[in-house]
């Protein structure tokens, strides 16, 4: 009581002291919102500790990097034409200078061999190219369209649309930093870890994230001079930029426009319902500047941790929204009815009576929806982790401002006269009494086959989904995926890296006898030292590349055997021998060896890559399946020689992190309902009635859920959350409902009468709350991000089961059980 009696002096009885605390607080954390940043990179939808990544780092730093834009242009007259060639000239050029840009290779710049045939002593002097002036037209049409190494890569075969291939500067700074911040990450993780290794992270943690916004702002600046040279050519033809860099620009893009467009509608829209439903100012005023708040706070706390914000929790700021306003309403409905029961009452005890009324359940509704997030944590994916400690920080920062703004705002007002309840909202809640009352067996039976058919739907959860299906039809990511998908040979890079078997160094068995008797100089040749360039293996690689080649979910598949098809000519028919192979690899000019054989063969010869492209709109794609399909084969063909096969690039981890999704769902689901069960007993001091609380926090989860699976939306990292959000808002309702119940079911042990009375109060702050955030959320269906979409839908759909399932399962099971004793008959 002591503590109570000190909060209302210092809250209650001095409103403007209070009020001036609160604007400094707020004023504090407001000057941290301008160092409030947004993550969506690459970086940010991988699996932090994923031994696969630092695999994919070290490939990607040995066969150059995949973080490039790709320009399509498909013009409106023939692709070969003297004008296009010069178009793709001059926008070739224009590319170059933009800055941070390393290199550009359009079919302008890749070495030809048969237009006219050449033989390799005129290829060793400088490889012809479309651009020649004595390159045959026809010929390298013929040549670029069909060759193995560029068609379906800079030209269709179609030989209506061209790729201009943008590689960007690969930052070593920015590189640097992110090794040594991720070797102190993994430090961290072993246990080895002491106050000097925490504090070298945290200066890592500092330094990679400040360097990581100035690559990021100069990739941003890169793209727009890159859209701009693209806009002086589209009247010339149908032009669209792809490429992770672009990707993670719009989706960007997407999530700021969302979030200040969407966030000034949702405001729009809750003021609207708020003033229908309470008719005065204040009541609408008061939530939203409670909102506003923990808004303003949670924002400048991760600005001044410097704490990023992902995908995953980049709507943070709308759950802020749900649960500030929850608080909010619980405390105008009780206040509204204290004041309809007691008109003449005094401002202090109307705010002290409502405080002293809902501070347990708001606590406790608090804490409870704080361990629902508090699940996330224990997750393996490092943006849904940090997604629930920012929601922690939230809920409890939503509670403190709450219970600090409201009573000391009202301190400052009058009561006025008592509202008149709006009938149609009681109306309601007194219809779903009747429900309960009256056909409670029907009810149940609802319940559980809405469970039940929740159930199946669950079983044909996936987490298979098409990246492309994140954005709308009409974006530039969604059509420029879509047409290299088509035309372009995929989009989504896959490697397979095959090692060579460590072998006595005096051993040689893959040479040729030709070296010792014709070529006695070239004993130390390429061909020689090298496992992979020599006749024999090479011929293993082509099988190889066949097998990746003819599977339906892959594109355009690169590797040695492209080309060497491509250089096949040069040996003017005769069979490629190790003679052939070693004369080469020394007359191939090294540009074009850059070109055709750095990226596939390592500078050691002991390495193979085989570079392939996924087709990401392909319907029937099963990551997984197609990346286990390609190691079970491989392994049994190349494991008995001792080879080593690795699968690496954009697929494996994306799919790494889609696996995990499973697993940490389950962990997620079992810890955050033990934890409430546990949570319950305590509150509620019971275990029946924890145990009867329970239940109608999971029927809205197995419906959320099974309406996913049902729906065949596969769980994605945004997706995952909605089980831990439905926990949260169910948690909110049952607390409230059930502590309402018990104070109704005091006054005469009734537990009928308890159930109408109940309703007609709390019953009354839940709907108010469900309807009017849920009309808030569902305008997230004008966005262009489908997970957005998904999450307003979803988060309205489980706020509005949430509400009908404690409202009519809850009350009839309390009933049932009777967890408060038997009554008394007279």
């Amino acid at each position: 009581m002591k503590l109570v009696e000190l909060y209302e002096k210092l809250v209650i009885d001095r409103p403007l002291w209070s009020l001036l605390l609160l604007g400094l607080l707020l004023a504090g954390f407001g000057s941290w919102i301008p160092e409030f940043k947004m993550d969506v990179s690459a970086d940010s939808l991988v699996l932090e500790n994923d031994a696969d990544l630092e695999y994919y780092r070290n490939i990607r730093a040995r066969y150059g990097s995949d973080d490039y834009l790709i320009v399509t242009y498909t013009p409106n007259d023939k692709l070969f034409s003297e004008e296009n060639l010069n178009r793709i000239t001059e926008m070739r050029d224009r590319f170059k200078k933009v800055k941070r840009v390393e290199s550009v290779l359009t079919m302008l710049d890749v070495p030809l061999v048969e237009s006219p045939p050449i033989t390799l002593d005129q290829f060793s002097e400088g490889a012809p190219m479309l651009s020649h002036p004595d390159t045959d037209r026809q010929m390298a049409r013929k040549e670029l369209t069909t060759s193995p190494l560029f068609s379906n890569n800079l030209v269709n075969p179609e030989g209506d649309t061209c790729a201009i291939q943008i590689v960007l500067l690969r930052d070593e700074t920015h590189q640097a930093l992110m090794k040594t911040r991720n070797k102190l990450r993994v430090k961290k993780l072993s246990g080895e870890f002491t106050a000097e290794d925490a504090a070298k992270l945290e200066k890592a943690e500092s330094d990679y994230n400040q360097y990581r916004e100035t690559v990021m702002a100069q990739e941003d600046q890169l793209i727009t001079e890159v859209r701009a040279i693209i806009d002086d050519f589209r009247s010339y033809g149908r032009l669209h930029l792809g490429g992770a860099p672009m990707v993670v620009s719009d989706m960007m893009s997407f999530i700021r426009h969302d979030i200040s467009v969407f966030g000034i509608a949702v405001l729009l829209i809750l003021a609207s319902m708020l003033l229908l439903i309470f008719h005065r100012p204040h009541w609408v005023l008061l939530p939203l500047l409670s909102a506003a708040a923990t808004g303003i706070v949670t924002t400048g706390f991760l600005g001044m941790a410097g704490w990023p914000v992902t995908v995953v929790s980049s709507n943070f700021l709308a759950l802020v929204l749900i649960f500030s306003l929850s608080l909010t309403i619980h405390l105008i409905v009780r206040y509204r009815e204290l004041h309809t029961e007691h008109p003449d009452a005094e401002q202090r005890f109307l705010v002290s009576t409502t405080i002293r009324n809902k501070a347990a359940p708001c606590l406790f509704n608090a804490l409870t929806t704080m361990v629902a997030f508090g699940s996330l944590v224990v997750s393996d994916i490092r943006p849904v982790i940090d997604f629930g400690w920012i929601m922690m920080f939230a809920v409890g920062a939503a509670l403190v401002l709450t219970f600090t703004l409201f009573p000391s705002t009202l301190m400052l007002l009058k009561p006025g006269d008592p509202q008149k309840r709006w009938d149609v909202m009681g109306n309601i809640a007194h219809a779903l009494a009747r429900l309960t009352d009256r056909h409670a067996g029907l009810v149940i039976a609802a319940a559980l086959l809405l469970a039940l058919l929740g159930g199946i739907g669950m079983s044909k959860l996936t987490v298979e989904n098409r990246f492309i299906d994140n954005f709308d039809s009409s974006t530039e990511i969604f059509q420029g995926m879509k047409l290299i998908d088509e035309k372009l040979g995929g989009t989504t890079p896959l490697d397979v890296i095959i090692d060579a078997p460590v072998i006595d160094a005096e051993e040689d068995p893959y040479v040729d006898e030709w070296e010792e008797d014709e070529w006695e100089e070239e004993e130390s040749s390429f061909a020689t030292r090298s496992y992979w360039y020599n006749a024999n293996k090479l011929e293993e690689v082509g099988k190889i590349h066949e097998f990746l080649d003819d599977l339906p979910e892959t594109g355009k598949v690169m590797s040695m055997h492209t080309t060497m098809q491509l250089l096949d000519t040069l040996n003017e028919g005769e069979l490629i021998d190790s003679f052939f192979l070693s004369l080469l690899y020394k007359k191939v000019p090294e540009d074009v060896k850059a070109q055709v054989m750095d990226p596939y063969l390592s500078e050691d010869g002991q390495q193979i890559r085989f570079a392939i492209r996924v087709y990401e709109s392909d319907r029937g794609l099963n990551r997984n399946d197609l990346i286990e399909k390609i190691r079970t084969h491989l392994e049994a063909e190349r494991g008995p020689q001792g080879e080593e096969v690795h699968i690496s690039g954009m697929v494996k981890l994306y799919n790494n992190l889609l696996q995990s999704l499973f697993s940490s769902q389950i962990q997620t689901l079992g810890f955050v309902f033990l934890a409430i069960f546990i949570t319950f007993i305590f509150l509620f001091r019971s275990v029946v009635i924890a145990m009867v609380s329970i239940v109608p926090n999971l029927i809205p989860v197995i419906l959320v859920l099974g309406l996913l699976g049902g729906l065949g939306i596969p769980l994605d990292i945004m997706t995952i959350t909605i089980a831990a959000i439905t926990v949260g808002i169910a948690v909110d309702d049952t607390i409230h409902y059930v502590h309402r119940y018990r104070e109704e079911w005091e006054k005469d042990g009734d537990y009928r009468g308890a159930v109408f009375r109940a309703h007609n109060s709390i019953g009354r702050a839940m709907y108010y709350t469900t309807v009017t955030i849920s009309i808030g959320f569902i305008a997230m269906v004008l966005s262009d991000f489908v997970p957005t979409i998904y999450f307003g839908l979803f988060t309205a759909f489980s706020m509005l089961s949430a509400l009908l399932v404690n409202m009519t399962v809850l009350p009839i099971l309390l009933r049932i059980v009777k967890p408060y004793g038997i009554p008394q008959l007279p």
